[in-house]
């Protein structure tokens, strides 16, 4: 058994202390790196979690995840689809933003993208000048008298019913992209929802890892200091002496 330890201590392995699984050294984290409050609840299972001891990658995800879930729940309570998103996310360290325009094209059928490209002329000024020089000769070819006999003379009957009929059939078409342009607000109000949310949770928990480090250091100090001290005292001694 010892002879198997130390091949793999020479080969650059070790175990973790909490699943046991022999990986190479490189890829696991020391316990001076982990964070307290997410070694706290590793050491809730794992006794033996302390100075000296080293978690793989797996597990590692594994706990953070339950420890950012454990910090939504104290602030928020119940647990949200979107919250549990972003402990996944944090948990396999991937992204959690998505590009909501492509989402909403692709599952655009031939009439939603007639209905927006219908809505957009029919809010330009393109529209506006060209129904303007409709109606304007329109109105010339019916009143002026180029014609003998106008196809729709005063009160223009024929213009009205067309006019009615555009306005009725304009309406549903730009509700149509109405709809369509409040799925696409509701994408990405719950994209950059989810991406503030991871946010402030790196940055809550990277303030965590900084201020365990700076507790670190502070130690070494006070210990470097105090071995100073020990040796000054130890060279006065030896110089009275």
């Amino acid at each position: 058994m010892s002879g198997r330890a130390t091949h793999r201590e020479s080969i650059g392995h070790s175990a973790c202390s909490v699943c046991g699984k022999d990986l190479p050294a490189r890829r696991l984290r020391p316990w001076i790196t982990i964070r307290p409050g997410l070694s706290e609840l590793i050491h809730k299972d794992c006794p033996a979690w302390r100075d000296g001891a080293q978690v793989c990658p797996n597990c590692l995800a594994r706990y953070r995840g339950q420890y950012v879930e454990k910090l939504l729940a104290d602030e928020k309570g119940e647990l949200a689809v979107l919250d549990r998103q972003v402990i996944a996310s944090l948990a396999n360290g991937g992204p959690v933003s998505r590009d909501t325009e492509r989402i909403i094209d692709a599952a655009a059928s031939f009439g939603d993208r007639m209905a927006d490209k219908l809505a957009s002329f029919g809010g330009s000024w393109g529209f506006i000048i060209f129904f303007s020089a409709v109606l304007i000769a329109w109105i010339a070819l019916n009143t002026v008298g180029l014609m003998t006999r106008p196809f729709d003379p005063y009160p223009y009957i024929l213009l009205n019913l067309l006019l009615s009929s555009l306005a009725a059939l304009q309406a549903p078409v730009i509700m149509m992209s109405q709809r369509r342009q409040e799925e696409k607000d509701r994408l990405r109000s719950k994209n950059d929802y989810l991406v503030n949310l991871k946010a402030e949770l790196e940055i809550r928990q990277l303030h965590e890892k900084l201020d365990h480090q700076l507790a670190r250091q502070w130690e070494k100090l006070a210990e470097l200091q105090q071995i100073q001290i020990e040796l000054l005292e130890d060279w006065r001694r030896g110089g009275r002496n």
